[in-house]
């Protein structure tokens, strides 16, 4: 750590972890080789946290080595062994749940109070489940499909897996990205995002506290320019997975497939969230504002097309826009707030420039700017409310990550479903209905992974989460995502000396 900022300790309490540098190799924390620098900056304030060394190709290399050296005894460990580690793990983050809690929400400006009730609970349930999981990996039976020869399937761990996560929920994606590749026996070097890589090193820091091995997890902490790309490219990465961008993700898989990787992508995405008439319009508008704002908007799974049937459009417009109104932006600190700012001055001119590009084709109902006064210095926007705009202008079909919500209204079942599919992305949708029939058929017929009926965002660890489309393929969480982790291999026994002779008479004749 180059520079320690001016964090008070209540807001970091962490601090002091990172003195060593910021990237985590074979159980610690070293500086970065690169010869550049970065600053971890408090979204709310413009003030930096720390400034640390980024990683440069050698830091790869050398993280990419310990996750090989430290593969074939993860591997060889029973599941039971690394069953145990993973549960002591979770034991390790529940008792630093708060640090987690307040260094997450320093560096992405989340409200204390979501990372304390969503964030770090989530993540400590997500090792408990893979610490469940671990002891489940599971092939085929066993049974003679072919004469007197015995098949079975085993499933095994990959190999050394190099991850790349987003800044919008970098504890969160961390644990997506490494539990279910160490719990199947892999290794793994995770680069986060260079804005936000505090929780991961400290997520790393504490499995090897919990007594995971040195190297089976590693952290680089650089650019995608120059650790992640050397990251997916390198010769000896077995698997590559990445979340981010869609365009992002092109990149990714074109220089993943000059090394045949196996490849796991969770891209952007444009939720639809789908009103019929008979929806109760108050729930409705409750979970528009709640899947729309989570996290400022910046979720590639948040609500930002909501299409209403015709009888509802208006009232929903202004019990939405009311509500909005309501939403309290502040410190992510202090208790009373609501929403936070996004997570760069940087993003927040992005969404700003979306929403006046708009100006000139939808109503801006309510929000639209940017707060004066004290907030001005943070990277705040205020909840944001667009109506009346066009199926195919920019707002509707481009990913915005921000607290915008789009309204479009539709007439028939038929057109609602359309409008929602009518995008590159499938991440995730709501349907809105008190029919199970009508709610049944949006289930099935709109293109999504997820599809939620009355209600929109929760996530649990037990099911899956990816998309479809442009919003990329693989799963994580769930032991859909624990499978992507393994590779398949088919074992044939021959079961008589009498049946071998017998095949090999048939190829070469009696000899």
């Amino acid at each position: 750590m180059q520079n320690p900022g001016t964090a008070t300790p209540d807001r970091f309490p962490a601090q002091e972890r990172f003195a060593a540098g910021a990237q985590y190799i074979s159980g610690r924390l070293t500086k970065g080789t690169s010869g550049h620098t970065h600053a971890v900056v408090d979204p709310a304030t413009g003030d930096e946290v720390l400034t640390y060394e980024l990683a440069g190709t050698d830091d790869v290399d050398a993280a990419v080595a310990a996750a090989r050296r430290a593969f074939p005894g993860w591997a060889a460990a029973t599941p039971g062994e690394r069953s145990d580690a993973l549960h002591r793990f979770s034991a390790v983050l529940a008792d630093r749940a708060e640090e987690f809690a307040r260094a997450e929400s320093l560096q992405c400006g989340k409200p204390l109070k979501l990372t304390r009730e969503f964030d770090v609970p989530g993540t400590i349930d997500n090792i408990a489940f893979f610490a469940g999981a671990a002891r489940h990996l599971q092939g085929q039976s066993a049974g003679e499909y072919s004469g007197d020869h015995t098949s079975y399937v085993r499933r095994e761990p990959i190999g050394v897996v190099g991850s790349i996560a987003p800044w919008n929920y970098p504890l969160q994606m961390a644990a997506w990205k490494i539990l279910p590749a160490v719990a199947a026996g892999n290794t793994i070097v995770l680069k986060p995002a260079e804005l936000t890589p505090l929780t991961s090193l400290l997520f790393a820091q504490a499995a090897t506290d919990a007594g995971i091995p040195d190297g089976v997890i590693n952290i680089v902490t650089g650019t995608g320019r120059v650790a992640g790309e050397h990251l997916v490219g390198h010769p000896d990465v077995a698997m590559t997975s990445f979340t981010g961008s869609t365009a992002v993700g092109k990149r990714v898989a074109e220089i993943a497939t000059a090394t045949v990787k196996r490849l796991h992508l969770e891209l952007g995405g444009k939720a639809p969230f789908v009103v019929f008439d008979d929806a109760d319009l108050e729930a409705a508008v409750h979970g528009a504002v709640a899947g729309a704002l989570i996290n400022t908007g910046q979720d590639c799974t948040a609500a930002t097309r909501a299409y209403i049937q015709r009888p509802l459009y208006e009232a929903f417009v202004e019990r939405t826009a009311a509500l909005m109104e309501t939403v309290r932006l502040g410190d992510p600190f202090a208790p009373g707030t609501d929403l936070g700012p996004l997570i760069s001055h940087v993003q927040r001119d992005r969404v700003a420039g979306f929403v006046d590009r708009a100006r000139g084709y939808a109503r801006v109902v309510v929000g639209g700017q940017a707060p004066q006064g004290e907030l001005a210095k943070g990277a705040y926007y205020r909840p944001t409310l667009v109506a009346d705009a066009a199926q195919d202008s920019e707002i509707v079909q481009s990913e915005i990550f921000g607290p915008v919500l789009v309204v479009l209204p539709f007439d028939s079942d038929d057109e609602g479903i359309r409008l929602a599919n009518d995008t590159p992305y499938g991440l995730a949708a709501s349907a809105w209905s008190r029919d199970v029939y009508r709610a049944g058929r949006a289930t099935r017929e709109i293109k999504a992974g997820c599809v939620w009926v009355n209600d929109h965002i929760p996530i649990i660890s037990e099911m899956p989460h990816g998309g479809y489309k442009a919003s990329g393929f693989g799963k994580d969480m769930s032991a859909y995502s624990f499978e992507e982790y393994t590779q398949i291999k088919h074992v044939m026994f021959d079961n008589t000396a009498v049946a071998r002779k017998d095949w090999h008479r048939t190829i070469f004749g009696d000899r």
